[in-house]
């Protein structure tokens, strides 16, 4: 597929699908796919996931991984949450503690800290509905995540997350699409070649790959 409308309309579709599939999991199931996800990030463990995190709060049956990142905090890390300042604009990541006090966004109603504190994540773990083997991430269709690592500088350690269930064999993917440094399932640790390159033009800008 080369046409934009054609590939919109197939990822409608895929996304579709593949909510539909993970809501169908068993809360047994999605409780030991996340554990066994979470296995693997701690397997995985970049420094920078210890120092400062930007996580998610899940919702359609995404992998919780709140007690991970908990877990984080309190051995030292900071976290932040994404939060829609303004609509079709790059997210913002607020600093979030567990005793933080919550309040929700207008946007989809997800829990955000109730207190404006922004952070900059030096690694960001991503919800993905879908992946591929080249890195690229199926999101919810908003673009959120595109346009905010698009304007992040530095770029943060990108790390999808999801179930291996999600895997296709591409997103078809677009200019704006920018792919995951790594994607964690609780099967796997991918890293595509998008990935790779990604990753080759961080070092080339910074010299040196700080995450790990």
């Amino acid at each position: 597929m080369k046409d934009w409308n054609e590939i919109r309309a197939w990822r409608k579709g895929e996304r579709s699908r593949l909510i539909a599939e993970r809501a169908g999991l068993s809360l047994a199931t999605r409780t030991a796919l996340t554990e066994a996800l979470a296995d693997r990030l701690r397997a995985e463990s970049p420094a920078g996931l210890r120092r400062s995190v930007g996580f998610y709060w899940p919702l359609k049956g995404e992998p919780d991984l709140r007690p991970f990142v908990r877990a984080l905090v309190e051995a030292g890390a900071e976290a932040a949450l994404p939060v829609v300042v303004v609509k079709n604009q790059p997210l913002e990541f607020w600093r979030w503690t567990p005793a933080a006090k919550l309040t929700r966004q207008s946007v989809w109603g997800i829990p955000i800290p109730a207190e404006r504190v922004p952070a900059q994540p030096e690694v960001l773990l991503a919800p993905v509905v879908g992946f591929d083997e080249a890195g690229y991430r199926l999101g919810y269709g908003g673009g959120y995540y595109d346009r905010t690592l698009a304007s992040l500088d530095p770029q943060p350690f990108v790390i999808g997350v999801g179930y291996e269930l999600g895997r296709l064999a591409t997103i078809h993917p677009q200019p704006h699409d920018i792919p995951m440094d790594l994607i964690v399932t609780e099967a796997r640790v991918l890293q595509g070649a998008a990935a790779l390159a990604r990753r080759a033009a961080r070092r080339e800008k910074m010299g040196s790959d700080p995450i790990f």
